[in-house]
């Protein structure tokens, strides 16, 4: 089912609010923000104005902020007359479920509710929602203004009809729209990241490794070769003429030793200092700004890369 959306509301204009304005910007939509703090506009305008720079190379369009940006008082004028709205407020349950219900209050009763939830189960968000049929999880990935992948999925109330919507939405707006079998917490990437994030807690509180040690495994190793294939389709080639069926054969005795710690361990004092000095040490003073530039611009020819020799759709 085709849904072309001209109207969008943004709930909420942080890392993530303002990324979703970028990319909505050059696809030409028309996005209503709301957001209670005053000084999330000054961040979104100047964000704006920070990826432009590069991302007129990538988007090849232009945009009109006059024509496209309004920011409103309330929820209720950011979503009244939207097509779908994307709510990004704190991760936290009490907090989506309060807000999801006067979003739906107000909002048209076949207007998607998308969650830009990182791991809270969509059931629960829509628990108060008016028309919880309509109420999905899309979670995307920072920056929003680039990379494409956003996680669909649906809650116990959810009907597929909204999630195809949804879907043909996003792939419109150059994004690729996973859609999970069934909920879970934590979907799929954040928990695939999650389970290597704790580990790197492990090793770096027991004083094997710094934060650079373990960046520097994933950049200059697995991280080239899973921005093409992944982690399944790198390890079908581990297995030699034979592939997966080899791989499991002789690495698979493997899993049962004792690697790796799925248990966090505690975040101490020392543990935080750990981190928190070796990534300081690793930025060598940039700024946010001058490190999201750097990163951005990377994206943007990695993306180039991985477009022309892309495997997996």
């Amino acid at each position: 089912m085709k849904a072309e959306f001209k109207n969008i509301a943004i709930i909420g204009s942080g890392v993530i609010g303002a990324g979703w304005v970028i990319r909505l910007l050059y696809n030409k939509k028309k996005i209503f923000v709301y957001d209670p703090s005053i000084n999330q506009k000054k961040y979104l305008i100047s964000e704006i104005k920070r990826t432009n720079l590069f991302l007129k190379k990538i988007y090849k369009k232009t945009y009109n902020l006059n024509k496209q940006l309004f920011f409103c008082k309330t929820i209720k004028e950011a979503v009244i007359n939207a097509d779908l709205i994307q709510e990004n407020t704190p991760e936290n349950l009490n907090i989506k479920i309060k807000i999801i219900k006067e979003i739906s209050t107000f909002a048209k009763p076949n207007s998607i509710i998308a969650s830009s939830s990182s791991g809270l189960l969509p059931s629960k968000i829509q628990s108060k929602c008016l028309y919880p049929e309509r109420l999905i999880i899309a979670h995307p990935f920072n920056p929003v203004y680039l990379l494409p992948l956003v996680e669909l999925v649906g809650g116990n109330k959810t009907k597929k009809k909204y999630i195809d919507q949804a879907r043909h939405f996003y792939k419109n707006i150059g994004m690729h729209a996973l859609v999970l079998k069934k909920e879970l917490p934590g979907y799929l990437s954040d928990r695939l990241q999650e389970s290597m994030w704790r580990e790197s807690l492990h090793i770096i509180n027991e004083n094997y490794a710094s934060t650079k040690d373990l960046d520097e495994a994933i950049i200059y190793g697995p991280g080239l070769r899973w921005a093409l294939m992944g982690t399944f389709l790198t390890f079908h080639l581990a297995g030699g003429k034979m592939g997966m069926a080899h791989m499991l054969e002789q690495f698979g005795p493997a899993l049962k030793l004792p690697w790796t710690k799925l248990k966090a361990p505690p975040l101490t004092k020392n543990l935080s200092y750990k981190i928190i000095s070796g990534t300081k040490k690793q930025s060598k003073n940039l700024s946010i700004k001058k490190l999201a530039n750097l990163r951005d611009n990377f994206l943007i020819d990695l993306l180039k890369l991985r477009k022309k020799y892309k495997i997996i759709e």
